[in-house]
């Protein structure tokens, strides 16, 4: 009897040693499912709809293909004309993932457009005139550079007498502005959803559906006025470094 008690301890022993392995083993599988379940939420939560709230409806999420870049647009007309607005910035750009989007560009591309809009109404095109467009791109220059937004400039001077400053020949002008962004998510004119402009033309269709959503804006490109229809007009764009876009569009009639 006393020689079998130590044998009888190393058994008991033995058995309470499996015990305890077995305990750490289902702990360790424990563990192992709960950090499964952790990093599964952590990468799945960004999924989540709820994480969209603040964009409205899911009908407002576009998904779609990536863009392809700019065709090439129909030259507007003359880029170097004999007369400009010394405050003329020149060109300017932005880069996105697709391409670089040009102020000129957006600009050819706009004029284009608005004709295709007039055309669509049964109105001939309106002639490229680039000293208009450039005292439309001086124009956008300027509220970029000082911070407004609007057709009277801070220090009081409307559409007609940034023109006649430069020259003399229209004798009905009329200006239609707009503002933007490049690489960033905006409201869709029409506020159809979120859309993001990542090429020169998307953004020049951006602008065009800005004023042919707005009753001023479309009279003024469909001539729906009692002034002299338009002959001629330019379009001047100025993109910032952050990527803003202002956009300005004057209309004459010549005398």
């Amino acid at each position: 009897m006393v020689g079998r008690r130590p044998e009888h301890r190393r058994e008991s022993r033995e058995q309470r040693n499996r015990g305890v392995l077995r305990s750490l083993v289902r702990l360790c599988v424990a563990a192992a499912l709960l950090c499964g379940l952790v990093f599964g939420t952590m990468v799945l939560s960004p999924y989540a709809l709820e994480s969209l709230d603040d964009l409205g409806t899911v009908d407002d999420i576009r998904f779609g293909d990536r863009p392809s870049p700019s065709s090439d647009p129909p030259p507007a007309g003359e880029r170097d004309p004999e007369v400009t607005d010394p405050n003329d910035p020149g060109e300017s750009s932005y880069e996105t993932d697709i391409e670089a989007v040009s102020s000129e560009t957006v600009e050819d591309f706009v004029h284009a457009e608005v004709n295709d809009r007039r055309a669509e109404h049964g109105l001939g095109p309106l002639e490229w005139d680039g000293t208009v467009g450039s005292v439309a791109r001086a124009h956008s220059y300027d509220m970029a550079d000082r911070e407004y937004f609007g057709h009277t400039n801070p220090d009081g001077d409307g559409p007609y007498d940034r023109f006649t400053a430069v020259d003399d020949y229209c004798q009905g002008y009329g200006e239609n502005i707009a503002l933007t962004w490049v690489d960033r998510s905006v409201e869709e004119p029409g506020g159809n959803g979120i859309v993001t402009y990542r090429t020169a033309e998307a953004v020049a269709t951006g602008l065009v559906n800005q004023w042919m959503n707005s009753t001023d804006h479309r009279d003024a490109i469909l001539e729906n006025h009692d002034t002299p229809g338009w002959d001629r007009a330019g379009v001047g764009v100025y993109i910032t470094d952050e990527g803003q876009v202002y956009a300005s569009q004057n209309f004459c009639h010549e005398w």
